[in-house]
């Protein structure tokens, strides 16, 4: 498997985890959350620079994105 591959996958648990600590949620209830609203997707195409910003930045990012696709958290 490519290391960028890997390292794309790595990020991705990490943003389950730190949203899911940010919601009071469960990993797998977070990345539900993040899948339904498309944010998987939006990390896959914004990685370059997603991993470039704070983990405050990156879950704010996320949140964001994922209310604008119709989700409910705030």
């Amino acid at each position: 498997m490519p290391q960028l591959t890997i390292d794309k996958i790595e990020y991705l648990i990490m943003v389950v985890k730190l949203f899911a600590a940010k919601y009071q949620l469960t990993p797998v209830q977070a990345y539900r959350y993040i899948s339904r609203y498309d944010g998987v997707g939006f990390i896959e195409r914004n990685y370059g620079i997603m991993h470039t910003l704070s983990f405050q930045e990156m879950v704010q990012g996320i949140s964001d994105y994922c209310k604008r696709q119709g989700g409910q958290l705030s």
